[in-house]
Parts: structure tokens; sequence; C-alpha cells
């Protein structure tokens, strides 16, 4: 048996999303689709091939593990609700990939705007409950000048909620 080396292998990163899903080869379709996901790996549980125990996709220089949920292992809540980890991927144009992940089968949670910190930014959640956040970095803001901005942006929405009453 061969050493890995180094202690990460080549193409990962320190920390890589591994995500449970209901469907995970539907999950890898829905994923290239919307954003542009490439397979890596495919691995059947053994016993069952229609699931899958272990894939891996990359969406540019980043790698998703992915399994079929197995006892002791569940993917998010099969009504639709979101998981509590959301998946962040900076994108060149943030509005045409939540255009993108639209049309393949997501969910629009936050349409997407222009964020105090200095990203266009929006949210979608995935046929299979997983969140993401779609962003373009579009201006380098100081803490100062981030910290003024969400202040403006709470009060705003604070008055919002108070007129609805």
């Amino acid at each position: 048996m061969a050493t890995a080396s180094p202690a990460i292998p080549d193409g990962f990163h320190a920390v890589t999303p591994h995500i449970m899903v209901s469907g995970a080869a539907d999950a890898i379709e829905f994923y290239k689709q919307a954003f542009g996901a490439e397979e890596m790996l495919r691995m059947p549980m053994p016993g069952d091939p229609s699931k899958l125990m272990h894939a891996a996709i990359r969406i540019r220089d980043s790698i998703i593990m992915i399994a079929d949920e197995f006892a002791g292992c569940a993917a998010p809540a099969s009504d639709g609700a979101a998981a509590q980890v959301t998946l962040h991927l900076y994108v060149a144009d943030a509005d045409a990939t939540i255009a993108q992940a639209v049309a393949a089968g997501a969910k629009v949670t936050m349409p997407a705007m222009d964020m105090f910190w200095g990203d266009r930014y929006g949210q979608v959640v995935d046929p299979f409950g997983h969140r993401w956040s779609v962003a373009t970095h579009q201006h380098d803001y100081t803490p100062e000048e981030m910290m003024k901005g969400a202040e403006a942006a709470f009060a705003a929405h604070a008055a919002a909620e108070a007129a609805k009453g």
C-alpha cells in the first residue's frame, strides 16, 4: 500500500464539506447543472448499488464529498427544511449563478443584493435541503465601513419589521 503524502491530498483544502443527502446520485446531477460541478468519484453502497456510500465532486477549486443517508448519518429533513450549515460559493456573477441554480431546481431564500461587507450575495436551498450562499465580491471595505453599513442595514430591517405591525 502506498503511503499518502502530503497529509492533505492534492486538490483538497484543510476543511472539506461532506454532506449527506437522500438521493446522492440525483444531487450530483443537480450540482452539475446548478453550479457546474465535475464528478470526481462515485462508490456505490455495498449491497445496494442504487445508493452511494461515497462520492466527490469539484466546483472550481473546491471538493465536496457526498453520500446517501444511512443509519447514523441523516440528510436534512425531507420536508425541504434547510440543513443547519450553509455552503458558501464565490462566483463571477452571483445573479447568473442563482438563476442557473433556480433553473436546475433550487429555491431562492434570499434574492441577490449588494451587502454592506462588499459582496453581491443571495441564498438558495437545493432540492436536497442544503442551503447555499452565492456571492460575488465587489468592494473591499474597512472594518469601520462594514460596521457603519451593518448598523444602517439592521436599522432598516428593524424599521421594516416595525412597519409590518
